[in-house]
């Protein structure tokens, strides 16, 4: 095999492993997002929330920690839309509120 012949083998080896890695990461994203509907509620009353001072509703939170604005939509954890309810990493397998709020909000970056 000449040098050019293996750099054209080369070649074409990078763009199907390139092609296949990106149709992974796509395929392997459709079905969990559509999951994430489909996640059932945290509830205030779950242990983890307790232990968090989850709420599904920010405004109505007396903890010293909030701050105006606050809400799981706007913190680093959380991957779902801005209204409804969403994925939230602290709570694996289920999905909080959008207007939510826990003591480990910690605001997106960017």
């Amino acid at each position: 095999m000449s040098h050019e012949e293996s750099n054209e083998s080369r070649r074409r080896f990078l763009k199907i492993a390139a092609g296949t890695a990106a149709a992974a990461v796509v395929v392997g994203t459709l079905p969990r997002l559509a999951r994430a509907a489909d996640l059932p509620h945290v509830s205030e009353s779950d242990p983890t929330a307790k232990a968090l001072g989850y709420v599904e509703d920010a405004n109505a939170t007396k903890d010293p920690k909030h701050k105006a604005g606050d809400t799981c939509a706007n913190c680093q954890f959380y991957s779902g839309g801005a209204t409804g309810f969403g994925p939230c990493q602290l709570f694996p397998g289920k999905s909080v509120a959008a207007k939510g709020w826990c003591v480990s909000h910690a605001v997106k970056a960017g």
